[in-house]
């Protein structure tokens, strides 16, 4: 870390800034884990029951589809090229949406947690490490 300048500010390194969100990243591993194992089973059963269509051909969407149905929806893109049409697909959709919201609050909580760990760090000095 580098020391304070002659007028007290404590200058940040992105590097720093990186390790400590990688570090409360490996804090928060089996939240991230839940989320994902929640994302493939949400996926799994998209294709199974929740009769994703391709819109434009009218089609059922083949896995690869579905994959990238999912994650836009994960994501809240949600372009809308692939569509559930069944009750259950709908609602598997809605809960792919929240478990994006929550990835989405997470690495963002992440990212605070490191600037103000890195700032911490930094201004307590090098010797209270």
């Amino acid at each position: 870390m580098q020391p304070p300048t002659d007028d007290g500010e404590i200058r940040l390194r992105a590097r720093d800034i990186l390790l400590e969100m990688a570090r409360t990243l490996w804090y928060v591993r089996a939240i991230l884990g839940g989320l994902l194992v929640s994302f493939v089973m949400l996926t799994i059963w998209m294709y199974a029951f929740g009769d994703p269509v391709e819109t434009v051909r009218r089609t059922a969407s083949p896995f690869g589809e579905t994959l990238y149905f999912c994650a836009i929806t994960a994501l809240t893109i949600g372009y809308g090229d692939v569509v559930p049409t069944s009750t259950f697909g709908r609602i598997d959709a809605v809960l792919l949406g929240l478990i994006g919201l929550v990835l989405t609050g997470l690495f963002v909580a992440t990212a605070v947690r490191g600037v103000q760990e890195a700032a911490l760090r930094a201004s307590a000095g090098p010797e209270q490490k």
